[in-house]
């Protein structure tokens, strides 16, 4: 069994379960496992509301003092929840100004249409004030995981989104979030962030942790956390975190 680490921390979208799905029973039966043993996190651009549908509904079965173990970071680490007293609360948030929202939407709507990706069939809406974060959803934040993998297998369609409206607001953080989406947060505020800010609430060193995530590639959206030097594991997919955690867990 490799040695347990004082801290777990994954990406949740293509790491813990499908994209915007909920995290299947094996993994949900595994986190349950961890929270007995070490501290668990999970951060992603996702807001709170997601990571309800995704996570939580699925750890019924976990007791208020497993729960009690584990950090959800929506939005990048932008916010973070405990759980005390039964249910989950806020630790903190970075919300972005009323200003910074609106100047992010324009640019956003205005940049993708003249780029020609501001697509006419969508599931759900394509842009979203998640408070500490602006996304970009290119499909809609519901679009089925066949459809948002055919739609920019290589990341080039992203990749000269963000570029282009990185340019006109240069005061904010524009990155690649998920397969189809780009996040938009104040300025030097990605997973390093969170992971920097966790560090720090639980006395837990960076060498003490490890991070699981699917896009640890330089551009990728956990690369932020492996450039900070927090110990990771790459994987493809919720099947081969479930590899990864039932030797982990033995």
């Amino acid at each position: 069994m490799t040695s347990l680490p004082r801290l777990l921390a994954f990406d949740l979208d293509d790491t813990l379960a499908p994209s915007k799905s909920p995290i299947p029973a094996p993994i949900a039966a595994l986190l349950t496992r961890a929270t007995s043993v070490t501290e668990v996190c999970i951060i992603s651009g996702g807001d709170i509301s997601q990571f309800t549908a995704q996570v939580i509904s699925r750890l019924d079965a976990a007791t208020d003092d497993q729960l009690s173990h584990l950090h959800l970071m929506p939005t990048c680490g932008t916010r973070y929840y405990r759980h005390r007293d039964g249910e989950w609360a806020q630790i903190y948030a970075q919300d972005l100004t009323d200003d910074e929202k609106s100047r992010a939407l324009a640019a956003t709507e205005n940049t993708a249409k003249e780029l020609g990706l501001w697509a006419e069939q969508t599931w759900g809406p394509i842009l979203e004030d998640r408070g500490s974060q602006i996304t970009f959803s290119a499909l809609g934040q519901q679009a089925p995981v066949d459809e948002k993998v055919t739609w920019d297998p290589t990341g080039e369609k992203k990749g000269r989104l963000r570029d282009a409206i990185q340019e006109l607001l240069p005061d904010l953080e524009v990155r690649s979030g998920g397969s189809t989406s780009i996040d938009i947060t104040r300025k030097g505020v990605d997973k390093a962030y969170g992971m920097t800010r966790l560090a720090e609430v639980t006395g837990i060193p960076f060498a003490d942790m490890v991070f699981v995530g699917d896009r640890l590639d330089e551009g990728g959206n956990d690369y932020p956390v492996k450039a900070l030097g927090v110990p990771c594991v790459a994987v493809d997919g919720w099947e081969e975190t479930v590899e990864y955690l039932t030797e982990l867990l033995g």
